[in-house]
């Protein structure tokens, strides 16, 4: 017989036992191979990080480009009005844009005492994004999982912070590892804020994020359903574009608290583009009354 015929099948997977258990599986010789092997149960989480802030609120949504960047930056800003120290953390590792939406992306870190110096936008808003460290606005980070979590980590106990009242964290869209992180890593978690807009394909990916912050046994603050409708800019009128009550209706059927909804506005993208904050605009168009309204009921809810 050749040297060929006496190799070793690949090992195939053993067929499940009806009775495992996780101490029978620890000493059965086909646990590995096995269906239904049960191994140790993983206990506890990460320590949470040692941080000087009341409330940390999460920005999640389920799907790219229903406006939750915008939402970040104003819910920052507006808490920051209100006379609260702020911090706005920006997690979308791969698509950094709030430097941008306020204006600061030519700004890069600065070190004092081996700590990040955040970039200050006012005297109580503060940010840190990734797009500090790139060498430019077009650079692409290309970064595993484990990259970014070791930076998340970095940019909650290595940033001189100082001493807050909120940090607002802009997360990518979805569930994966930076808003499972930022969720084990950081302390005095508030909640979570899930942004979607009216139609079924965005509304379906919203539900995913509301299962997977009570999986966190973290509670959700509400639902901003954004892109709700459209004022045109010459009549004023308001257009159903991409229809309108979705986002409230998955907050009834999930029971979670809806914020409210805002429309699309010509003038909410210029604000975006120019980096400066659609919400520090004065109540000049039925718009900033929409994104202002949606702001006190979250601040509401914060702090109730």
């Amino acid at each position: 017989m050749s040297k060929k015929d006496t190799k070793k099948a690949p090992a195939q997977d053993a067929p499940p036992h009806d009775d495992c258990t996780e101490e029978k599986c620890a000493g059965c010789p086909t646990a590995s191979t096995c269906a239904s092997a049960k191994g140790p149960e993983v206990k506890g989480l990460p320590p949470k990080v040692k941080m000087d802030v009341k409330h940390v609120i999460l920005v999640l949504s389920g799907k790219g480009g229903v406006g939750k960047s915008t939402v970040s930056v104003n819910l920052a800003y507006a808490l920051s009005n209100h006379g609260y120290q702020v911090g706005l953390l920006d997690l979308d590792m791969h698509g950094p844009n709030i430097p941008k939406m306020l204006g600061i992306e030519d700004q890069k870190f600065a070190m004092m005492d081996n700590k990040i110096e955040p970039v200050r936008v006012t005297g109580k808003l503060s940010v840190v994004s990734i797009a500090f460290v790139l060498p430019d606005t077009s650079t692409p980070l290309i970064w595993r999982g484990p990259m970014k979590m070791v930076a998340i980590q970095q940019f909650l106990e290595d940033v001189n912070w100082g001493s807050l009242d909120y940090i607002v964290v802009d997360l990518p869209p979805g569930t994966g590892d930076e808003a499972l992180t930022i969720a084990q890593l950081a302390p005095n978690v508030r909640g979570a804020v899930i942004v979607t807009t009216p139609q079924d394909v965005a509304t379906l990916d919203a539900r995913k994020s509301v299962k997977f912050i009570e999986k966190l046994d973290l509670p959700v603050l509400g639902i901003i359903e954004n892109m709700s409708g459209m004022i045109c800019p010459h009549c004023k009128e308001e257009i159903d574009l991409f229809g309108k009550g979705g986002g409230k209706k998955i907050a009834e059927e999930l029971k979670v608290p809806y914020l409210g909804s805002i429309p699309i506005d010509i003038e909410m993208r210029r604000a975006g583009d120019e980096g400066r904050p659609f919400i520090i605009r004065r109540g000049d168009n039925p718009t900033w009354a929409s994104v202002d309204k949606v702001m006190e009921a979250l601040i509401r809810e914060v702090e109730g």
